[in-house]
């Protein structure tokens, strides 16, 4: 039930052209695969996640208002922010002591500041590294933020605070290990900045869309803030959403890429809280789940994990937490998304995901020992997920 046959997009076409979509149908078809084509898979995902409501009516209005809104976040949490800073350079006499830069009072707005940028520093070296054997992430944007990118605008953005932190933590760094004569800070070692060239002003590469993204994510969410991971999360929607054949969508994938990612983060972010690891919702749970499920599926194999000592943390962690974006190239995990989107039960169906990848690789798990094994599931060797999602639904239906 793969590939976009005609007819399966006549399907698609008729149950989003209703007034009201039928969810049912709708999560029906989405389940054995959405079509590329006419940004089918944009609109169901939007809808999937609960981005968008089932009464198309009320599509246009809502998508204005978060855009709005995602604009505004934009204002208050990158660039006002910025130019507060960007101008204590020009009105050096009016800052009082209050707000200043080096007032070690832990309310001051600084502090703030500052302690962001920790939290930017480590998105950033995320999300340069997003999908490298894809040229996309590096890539220009057709639609730079102009709110960020406006020239009228003198104000500290992402890049420049990435910067200077950086460099401030490498001369530092620096002096610490007692080298008093501080080479240029321009010459980074070959991994920090300079490992991906910056675009001219006036352009913006895909990743920095992201890092924005994730950025005003954790400001909104401090509870949780910016965990690793949370980059390959946002990566598939992104690319699904930048890359929407229909251009007044595509222009807004940065809006409603976040709002997707919130929803979606909702649902999952359990899975990143160290503290609720052995409660009901946590990870420690579903990796459990994996395995006494597939001790009722198949026991030979389970027993043999069990007597290798082969713990699901070992890759099931992984596997769960991150929704198998890390065992596939990115045109299979969004393949695999639309499964896992579609799954009513929410993330049910990722179990039995997992457990059909363990049983698709168990002559080889049945003879191989610790390290092997470790090897496989580390690295896991099948890469055709209609294979795997064809078996995870027949375990599916065989309960």
């Amino acid at each position: 039930a793969c590939g976009s046959a005609p007819f399966r997009i006549a399907d698609f076409q008729e149950v989003l052209g209703e007034p009201t979509v039928a969810l049912a149908k709708l999560r029906d078809l989405c389940f054995s695969g959405i079509p590329f084509d006419g940004g089918l898979r944009c609109l169901c995902w939007k809808i999937l996640l609960n981005y968008l409501p089932l009464e198309k009516a009320l599509w246009s209005s809502l998508l204005k208002k978060q855009r709005d809104l995602y604009s505004q976040f934009l204002k208050e949490m990158i660039i006002q922010p910025g130019i507060a800073k960007a101008n204590l350079g020009v009105s050096r006499e009016d800052v009082t002591l209050e707000d200043h830069p080096l007032n070690p009072n832990p309310d001051s707005r600084w502090n703030t500041y500052f302690k962001d940028n920790e939290v930017l520093l480590q998105i950033d070296k995320d999300v340069r590294r997003l999908y490298p054997d894809m040229a996309f992430f590096q890539r220009p944007t057709d639609y730079p933020c102009l709110l960020i990118l406006d020239p009228q605008n003198e104000f500290e953005t992402l890049r420049k605070r990435v910067e200077q932190t950086t460099l401030k933590s490498q001369t530092v760094a620096r002096n610490r290990s007692g080298v008093t004569n501080v080479s240029s800070p321009l010459k980074t070692t070959p991994n920090s900045l300079s490992e991906y060239e910056v675009l001219p002003n006036g352009c913006e590469a895909h990743w920095e869309v992201v890092e924005r993204i994730l950025f005003i994510y954790a400001k909104l969410n401090p509870g949780i803030a910016y965990v690793q991971g949370m980059n390959e999360i946002v990566g598939p929607l992104y690319y699904t959403f930048a890359t929407d054949p229909n251009s007044e969508w595509k222009e807004h994938a940065e809006a409603d890429t976040f709002f997707c990612f919130t929803n979606l983060m909702a649902e999952i972010r359990d899975n990143f809280i160290k503290s609720l690891d052995d409660s009901q919702c946590g990870i420690t749970y579903k990796m459990e789940k994996v395995y006494s499920t597939l001790k009722e599926k198949d026991v030979e194999l389970y027993l043999k994990l069990q007597e290798q000592n082969i713990k699901p943390q070992f890759f099931a962690f992984r596997w769960l937490t991150l929704l198998l974006s890390q065992e596939f190239l990115l045109p299979d995990v969004i393949r695999i998304w639309d499964s896992l989107f579609a799954d009513d039960k929410r993330f049910d169906f990722l179990l039995l995901v997992c457990c059909a990848m363990l049983t698709l690789i168990r002559d080889q798990l049945l003879e191989g020992d610790f390290t092997l094994n470790m090897r496989l599931l580390q690295d896991y060797p099948i890469s055709d997920v209609h294979l795997i999602l064809k078996k995870a639904k027949e375990l599916q239906d065989s309960k």
